[in-house]
């Protein structure tokens, strides 16, 4: 299974897979310029995420591990899902009843978000994983999975 790692905590480690760091690596914010859809589909004209979106589609899943600030992900990570765009089609569908962006690709990887941080209510918590949620059920993932970080067992997290 091949698995690949974005994350903003430094100090989880998971060898042999390809890592995203967000605490090192500044995405660049989206342009919103629609290249990737009309001008070179599929290609964003910033070239600091190429190597992540083809590990990214190529992954069985992907393990988020994401700071909360103030009930909401950081800035990086939403300039990174906002910079995801690419892997979609620009036409939409209604099949769900909703609108939704076409499938550029067979497969999507399955999500793992582990989030680090408080939240002031239970409700607040609540929200934060249904956007979570919504988000990759917008990006097509089949299987969402969004828990604390103290619920990470698999590699080596070092809270």
């Amino acid at each position: 299974m091949k698995t690949l790692v974005i994350k903003e905590c430094s100090n989880i480690e998971i060898e042999n897979t390809y890592t995203l760091d967000l605490s090192k690596q500044e995405v660049t914010h989206c342009a919103g310029c629609w290249s990737c859809w009309w001008k070179s589909p599929g290609k964003c004209v910033f070239e600091d995420l190429n190597k992540f979106y083809h590990e990214y589609i190529t992954a069985d899943k992907a393990i988020y591990f994401a700071k909360v600030s103030k009930g909401f992900v950081s800035g990086r990570l939403k300039s990174l899902f906002d910079r995801m765009i690419p892997l979609y089609l620009p036409y939409t569908t209604y099949k769900t009843g909703e609108s939704m962006h076409v499938k550029r690709y067979e497969k999507y990887p399955d999500i793992e978000f582990y989030y680090d941080g408080q939240f002031q209510t239970e409700d607040d918590c609540e929200i934060f994983k249904a956007y979570i949620n919504r988000v990759f059920y917008q990006f097509y993932s089949k299987n969402i999975l969004v828990k604390p970080i103290e619920e990470y067992t698999d590699g080596r997290w070092k809270g």
